[in-house]
């Protein structure tokens, strides 16, 4: 099977997941809401947050092990790849212990007045801090098998894995529904077993499938290769790390200035670019382990076309919802929400901007995680993480509206980091400015305003409705198709999108 097919098919895979998964999550979520109560949902709420912090630990370990086995693959050197799964379990595992003891002596700071909660329900509370201690170690010491699928593009069972999780927390929620005891404390015991039964699954699928999937760490062990994987995890967990406290520091700069109805408006953006982003993060997720693959492989000038291939794709994918969305804002969010909060509408546009913005560079950074030498990159990165909080306040003390919170984020992440990215991928990889110009940039850019440009045209000759919106979106759509049919896309990229189109529209459908 081609590499286009195979990103094709494993795409499709994770829209299937993605299909499924929203819609028993949101039902499991109105079981749980209901069955618990307002009151202990809400300590469910605050005592998970205190854990969810860890999720950044999480992504770096992810991507340093998905990074070494994918590499690997690519070699075809299985006898490494034994020596990095073995070398990963031993990593994970003393990660799980230390969060262990960090989290129980945590654990003591929290329930002494840090968490808010009614004191009829610290106990409860308890139990379910020590159950997500629990979940936590057991999604902490998944990440090696989760890695090896990710090396062999594996996304149909890891697909199905992830519907299987779905499954068990619905099961979950109706048992809680029934249950006449204490709910809270029910709940938090069988939410354990969410993750330590997906962990088994996944275990026992990798051991019989992938001869990698070796446990001998006395046989498979290297201290060198151990240093090279915590060195590249230390790197990554620097970036995410800054990425996460940019995230929670602009929502307290922003509320500090402007206070909580800000927040709201936020709010609502984050949700609907998240829900937008789910389109191009399930394309990156099938096309990361080809990307690292092929430098594993000793291919480069794959690696460097896959990436720009992507990079276009994902710009294309998210503009051809984005853009009506950012010309039909102010429509579509009184047809969603009865009250608008105040500054909701523009923050929705600049932040879908700002993701459009990122779109041109996010998958050209992957090659320099790919080709390894990540250090220094790293160290800027994550310097230019920081620099959105730093710029948004100097613009808040000024006296500037609360929407250049976006305009520093679309400097610092769209722009300036975007072009830190491209001088990387060339010093590191040899990429060349011109080929991403005429590949990635160009085409992205010409597309975008064309959209933007003639879907504007109905707000000009309508006032706002549903037939405005409608005509909007056909604008935009029909304006997209003939750009790309015409100049921006070669015939056989054309084939790939318009594959991947229907697979979005039939799980948009479904």
């Amino acid at each position: 099977m081609s590499t286009a097919n195979r990103v094709i098919k494993n795409t499709g895979y994770l829209y299937a997941k993605m299909g499924v998964t929203v819609f028993i999550s949101l039902y499991t979520t109105r079981l749980i809401l209901n069955a618990l109560g307002v009151s202990d949902f809400g300590v469910y709420n605050v005592v998970g947050g205190a854990i969810s912090m860890l999720g950044f630990l999480h992504a770096a370990m992810s991507t340093t092990t998905q990074r070494f086995m994918s590499f690997y693959e690519g070699r075809g050197d299985k006898e490494m790849q034994k020596y990095i799964f073995n070398v990963s379990n031993v990593l994970h595992y003393g990660i799980a212990f230390v969060l262990v003891i960090l989290l129980l002596l945590a654990g003591v700071v929290f329930f002494n007045g840090v968490l808010n909660i009614p004191e009829d329900r610290i106990f409860a509370a308890k139990v379910i801090y020590g159950s997500l201690i629990l979940s936590t170690v057991f999604t902490v010491v998944s990440v090696p098998y989760e890695a090896v699928l990710n090396a062999h593009e594996n996304m149909l069972y890891y697909s199905i894995v992830g519907i299987i999780e779905s499954l068990l927390k619905l099961a979950v929620a109706v048992m809680i529904v029934y249950y006449v005891g204490d709910k809270l404390v029910l709940y938090g015991i069988l939410m354990v077993l969410v993750p330590f039964i997906s962990r088994v699954i996944m275990q026992v699928y990798c051991r019989r499938k992938y001869e990698e999937c070796v446990i001998a760490p006395r046989t498979y062990f290297e201290k060198s290769l151990m240093k090279e994987m915590t060195s590249f995890a230390g790197w990554s967990f620097l970036v995410t790390s800054s990425g996460m406290v940019t995230q929670y520091g602009m929502g307290l700069v922003l509320n500090n200035f402007f206070g909580a109805v800000l927040n709201a408006a936020q709010g609502v953006a984050n949700q609907i670019s998240g829900q937008l982003m789910v389109f191009s993060n399930n394309m990156f997720k099938a096309v990361n382990p080809v990307i690292v693959k092929s430098e594993g492989g000793g291919n480069r000038t794959k690696m460097l076309e896959i990436s720009m291939v992507s990079a276009k794709f994902s710009i294309y994918m998210l503009a051809f919802f984005a853009i009506p969305f950012i010309i039909e804002t102010e429509y579509l969010l009184k047809l969603w929400l009865k009250n608008i909060p105040d500054f909701a509408i523009i923050f929705v546009r600049l932040q879908l901007l700002r993701f459009v913005i990122e779109q041109f560079t996010f998958s050209i950074g992957k090659v320099i995680e790919a080709e390894g030498r990540i250090k220094k990159y790293s160290v800027i990165t994550s310097v230019l993480n920081i620099f959105p909080i730093i710029l948004t306040y100097v613009f808040f003390e000024m006296g500037y509206p609360p929407y250049f919170l976006y305009i520093s984020w679309i400097l610092m992440w769209g722009i300036v980091r975007g072009a830190v990215i491209l001088w990387f991928s060339k010093f590191n990889c040899g990429m060349s400015y011109r080929a991403y110009f005429n590949k990635v940039l160009l085409p992205g850019i010409t597309i975008c305003l064309a959209m933007i440009l003639f879907g504007y045209l109905p707000l000009y000759c309508m006032d706002s409705s549903l037939v405005r919106l409608f005509l909007v979106g056909v604008t935009t759509s029909l304006t997209f198709i003939v750009m790309i049919s015409l100049v921006f896309v070669t015939p056989s990229e054309k084939e790939i999108f318009t594959k991947l189109l229907r697979k979005i529209s039939f799980f948009r459908k479904t």
